[in-house]
């Protein structure tokens, strides 16, 4: 079989390196793939956004399988693109992505379909927001979240009236996230546990991956902006079988059920961001795809082959097959570039890899890197991926730390507290 995974980065190597591994598998390519992709498959040198030609390219090659990684293709409509042309696709519609397209249309839906999630009001100009601040319409600190895709960067937690007169000009006047910033979400900030929580959706029923838990912040400590995530651990230590059944009641099935009443069938990877509070899981917001990091550390643990699951979603059949998932704890540690999530350099070549690689249980997924004559540079913000399994969480972190000791590139930065907090 030929398979194709849209996407560069981290989630994506970390995909392709899972579906290598299945033996029905004989071509495997990456659009556009990133520096280490080209070890495991064919990197094909396309925007991931050119959608009708990512389609052509799938066309032409008779591609069996598609796996999208980011949110950006799926919200524009690659899969009605490649449906239209007969061709097997994993993720959901353009319909059912704006679940994650719109921070406003989610907002609005959990609150018809009752889902627990933070009280909320819509701003749809400056001047709304500007006096929404003027009116103290929650107490602070709250959160001011862009309507649009912004890269896992737009959300703001404001905790003086200054900062959030701040947010709303970067956002909303000067489109810092661009049309993301149209309309804007004030939000409470909910107090709690951050967790993710992942399941197959075949359009009826949700199939839980197994739990974990990123880490947003840039800093040590989650301090620092936000950023597309510093790291992930697997299983989230917060999470028991009880509140798994929990989630599933109160969000997972009436996120899928009120998908289907909305004519927005999902059939993909649902993955509603939680805050575990005293009033039990809440949503912060919902993703149409899989986490980045989190899938990094959870495909460590996937003993079933992801293309008989990627089958039964497309096919209906994923009721069929038992998922097996393996007991020992993983994690990862993103390695990020100087200045990142703000301005950063490229081109800074990385040293040491070969040696990481050595330490036993040690996978290192890329993300912003790009090969030159058998050598790494770096080529975005989040460069590289240190994964690990181990029979306990101590080990694993153990493993990966010291793997990254190995590593060195100008301006490297990481969290050194990843699977540390207690609980």
């Amino acid at each position: 079989m030929k398979v194709l995974v849209i996407g560069g980065g981290g989630r994506e190597h970390s995909i392709a390196w899972k579906l290598s591994q299945s033996p029905q598998i004989k071509e495997l390519y990456l659009i556009p793939g990133n520096g280490g992709t080209s070890e495991i498959g064919e990197n094909v040198n396309i925007s991931l956004n050119e959608i009708v030609e990512v389609a052509d390219f799938a066309k032409e090659k008779k591609i069996d399988y598609t796996v999208v990684g980011p949110e950006s293709p799926l919200v524009s409509g690659i899969v009605d693109e490649f449906e239209k042309r007969g061709l097997n696709i994993f993720g959901p519609s353009k319909n059912a992505s704006i679940i994650e397209g719109s921070k406003v249309y989610a907002k609005r839906f959990m609150k018809k379909y009752e889902i627990p999630t933070a009280k909320f009001k819509v701003a749809n100009t400056p001047e709304e927001a500007q006096s929404f601040i003027k009116q103290k319409i929650f107490n602070f600190p709250y959160v001011i979240k862009a309507d649009g895709l912004a890269g896992g960067k737009g959300s703001i937690i404001v905790k003086s009236k200054e900062e959030a007169y701040k947010a709303v000009e970067d956002l909303m006047i000067n489109q810092k996230f661009g049309s993301a910033g149209e309309k804007v979400v004030f939000e409470e900030f909910l107090k709690g546990v951050e967790t993710s929580f992942m399941v197959f959706s075949d359009g009826k029923r949700g199939f839980p991956l197994v739990t974990s838990k990123d880490y947003k912040r840039l800093e040590d400590g989650d301090k620092g902006p936000n950023t597309g995530g510093m790291g992930a651990i697997s299983p989230s230590p917060y999470v028991d079988y009880d509140l798994i059944k929990d989630i599933q009641r109160k969000i997972v099935m009436p996120t899928i059920y009120g998908m289907g009443q909305e004519s927005r069938m999902f059939k993909g990877l649902l993955y509603p961001g939680l805050m575990l509070t005293e009033e039990g899981p809440k949503v912060l917001e919902y993703n149409c795809r899989f986490g980045d990091p989190e899938t990094q550390a959870i495909m460590m643990r996937l003993k079933t082959d992801l293309l008989e699951i990627i089958d039964g979603v497309i096919h209906n059949t994923i009721k069929d097959i038992n998922i097996e998932w393996s007991l020992e704890p993983s994690a990862c540690v993103v390695l990020v570039s100087g200045g990142y999530p703000e301005k950063y350099e490229k081109g800074k070549e990385i040293y040491g890899l070969k040696r990481a690689k050595m330490i036993e249980g040690v996978q290192i997924f890329h993300a912003g890197t790009k090969k030159e004559n058998g050598k790494y540079y770096t080529n975005g913000g989040r460069v590289l991926n240190i994964c690990a399994m181990a029979p306990s969480l101590n080990k694993v972190m153990e493993k990966i730390y010291s793997a990254i000791s190995f590593i060195s590139f100008e301006g490297m930065r990481y969290r050194s507290d990843i699977g540390m907090e207690k609980k």
